[in-house]
């Protein structure tokens, strides 16, 4: 599989680890009233769809950038690759 890097181009997935959902970049509020419930829920309670879904995704093997990859875990097509920290300023602005 390769993964078309923002900055670097086209990389082999080996040059990469896996690293889950994407969403994990929205980390729960720590001193939310809620937080002890926000915590079991972000740590330990995954989707696992077929089809399209947003991953994080490390370059461990090169720049140790980290990246947001949207790709088909059918037919592993990879269909975006953005940077994380671009995704996380955005949805800073976002909320």
């Amino acid at each position: 599989m390769i993964i078309n890097h923002p900055l670097l181009g086209p990389r082999d997935a080996q040059e990469f680890t896996y690293l889950g959902d994407a969403s994990l970049i929205d980390r729960p509020d720590w001193q939310a009233e809620d937080a002890q419930q926000q915590f079991y829920e972000y740590t330990y309670l995954r989707e696992n769809p077929a089809g399209e879904h947003r991953e994080l995704w490390f370059h461990e093997a090169g720049d140790r950038s980290w990246l947001v990859v949207t790709r088909n875990t059918l037919t592993h097509e990879i269909s975006n690759v953005e940077m994380a920290s671009d995704v996380a300023r955005a949805r800073g602005r976002s909320k």
